[in-house]
């Protein structure tokens, strides 16, 4: 059994030194996860890296949120265009609906309580609709 102390550990938490036994094998990974910090924050030092989510910055950040290129942002703004083309299309009712289920989240059972139908209804109207937009998305494409 190995002594360590809390404190040392935790410093935040711990004010005072709170001595307690733990295992051998504990206290090597302890002491190892110790090493290891220590050789991450002086490789970060030496080569001046940040590595933070927070800040928006560094090599997390950008491995994570990858920019789009210009050719695929124009490429979504035209997608958009057609989609909302044509939901425009739908009849009125088909158009809220799908608005409402896909854009807001709205449940069916939820969008059929708000207009006082069925459930059924407004599934066969989403269904309806979307089979509408496919048919409006080929013809124009």
């Amino acid at each position: 059994m190995t002594k360590i102390n809390l404190r040392e550990q935790y410093p935040d938490f711990y004010k005072t030194d709170y001595i307690i036994e733990v295992p051998d094998e504990v206290a090597a990974v302890m002491k190892e996860h110790d090493r290891l910090e220590a050789a991450y924050r002086r490789r970060t030092y030496y080569h001046k890296a940040h590595y933070s989510l927070d800040r928006g910055d560094g090599i997390e950040y950008d491995a994570l949120f990858v920019s789009m290129t210009p050719c695929e942002l124009y490429e979504r703004k035209v997608t958009m265009e057609q989609l909302h083309a044509a939901i425009a299309a739908l009849p009125d009712k088909q158009a809220k609906r799908i608005y409402a289920y896909y854009f807001l989240g709205l449940t069916e059972s939820a969008i059929a309580k708000n207009e006082g139908v069925s459930v059924a209804s407004v599934s066969e109207s989403i269904q309806r609709g979307l089979r509408n937009m496919e048919t409006f998305l080929k013809n124009r494409l």
